[in-house]
């Protein structure tokens, strides 16, 4: 998972851990919030007007009391 976290090709890693279906590689893999938005990030063109929405800290949470109503804690 670190290796596919930081960038590396999930068919290499498929290839490396000798499995011979990539199907059995996606039982693993996951991608967590960060690497779906640097996708994004990549995939939003340079000039798009959604360019200015894509910033990070907009979207961060600190407060435990607002994190514990967002998983259903409390």
């Amino acid at each position: 998972m670190h290796l596919y976290h930081h960038g590396m090709d999930l068919s290499l890693i498929s290839q490396w851990l000798g499995h011979a279906q990539l199907e059995t590689t996606l039982i693993y893999a996951y991608a967590d919030t960060e690497q779906k938005r640097r996708a994004i990030e990549k995939a939003t063109a340079p000039n798009s007007p959604l360019k200015g929405n894509l910033n990070a800290e907009r979207y961060t949470v600190s407060d435990d009391d607002v994190l514990k109503k967002l998983y259903g804690l409390k």
